[in-house]
């Protein structure tokens, strides 16, 4: 009799565990299958994504005459892809993409609603489509080689005193980069005349030579030159280019020189042959700010893009756009 009431006792025990352990096993699983609130945000992709990707840039397209809204980052892609050849090498291309970010990023905390131009006058921009139909062939290697340059610099901004700079770059000096007070007739401290040497190997038109008609010469500069008349230089720049010269007795700065004769730099010297001025020239561009050619032999050296960057533009810092413009993305 107490044998089987032993038995009993044992049966229905065995028969309750049987009944527990499955509630042990399945709860934890449960809770598990069902996020905390805290979870689903940490999650979110938005935390994660850098500030100045919610910026947009309106872009007034000179041939439509439209203005297109265009996400940060793929107008600074754009930006690079159209000012400096693909085919630079990485720190280079990195170097002109914090130059093109942080251009825009000024321009957007002064303009107000104004639109930026893809032109000259402020950078020239292309959409992907555009450059499909200019590269071909070669977009898929172009296109990436940018990318990585862009994303690789991703919000990132040159900075002096705390306030975004004016980047300026041109594409090849001719041995150094000149005084922005020089050219522009404006003192800014971080565009000052530095040494470049690595243009004259590594750009291919850092020579240059043209012919122009006497009667034209003339024409675009006022003047009538007598026979063999070749003019005389009076000063020059620290960056070794013509501050000012005479001719036909007439003074001119190296500035208005170039504008007025389409020349490729203000280093520039001609002389009289036949019916003919030979102008020839050294360099391209304005020579303020970063030399693109520079920018690349310097990269083909080793330098980084940080490197590079502050040599060009003296004692500016690297900040975030939402470090230094914070209210820029606020208004927009």
């Amino acid at each position: 009799m107490h044998q089987r009431i032993k038995l009993l006792i044992l049966f229905v025990g065995y028969f309750l565990l049987l009944l527990v352990i499955p509630a042990f096993i399945v709860s934890p699983k449960e809770e598990i299958k069902t996020p905390l609130p805290e979870e689903e945000s940490t999650e979110s992709t938005e935390s994660t994504e850098a500030p100045s990707a919610k910026l947009t840039v309106p872009v007034m397209r000179q041939v439509s005459g439209e203005i297109e809204p265009v996400e940060l980052e793929e107008y600074v892609v754009g930006v690079v892809a159209s000012e400096m050849p693909a085919s630079f090498e990485k720190e280079a291309l990195k170097a002109q993409a914090l130059a093109a970010r942080t251009y825009v990023t000024k321009f957007l905390s002064h303009s107000g609603e104004e639109p930026i131009t893809d032109s000259t006058a402020h950078q020239v921009y292309k959409s992907r489509e555009e450059l499909k139909e200019i590269w071909k062939d070669e977009f898929p290697w172009k296109i990436k080689a940018i990318e990585e340059a862009v994303n690789e610099t991703k919000g990132e901004i040159l900075t002096y005193e705390g306030r975004p700079i004016t980047a300026a770059f041109f594409s090849t000096s001719n041995g150094w980069t000149e005084n922005a007070k020089d050219y522009w007739e404006e003192d800014v401290p971080y565009l000052a005349s530095v040494e470049s040497k690595w243009d004259e190997q590594a750009a291919p038109g850092f020579h240059h030579e043209a012919s122009m008609p006497i009667i034209e010469f003339e024409e675009k500069l006022g003047i009538d030159l007598k026979e063999g008349e070749q003019g005389s230089i009076l000063e020059r720049t620290p960056g070794n280019r013509i501050k000012t010269v005479e001719i036909a007795g007439k003074t001119f700065s190296g500035r208005e020189i170039r504008e007025a004769l389409d020349l490729r730099s203000t280093d520039f010297e001609w002389v009289q042959q036949g019916e003919s001025v030979i102008i020839k020239t050294k360099g391209y561009g304005h020579g303020v700010g970063m030399s693109q050619y520079g920018a690349n032999g310097m990269a083909l050296a080793g330098s980084t893009y940080k490197e590079i960057v502050h040599h060009y533009f003296k004692g500016v810092e690297l900040a975030t756009i939402d470090q230094a413009v914070p209210a820029l993305l606020v208004k927009r």
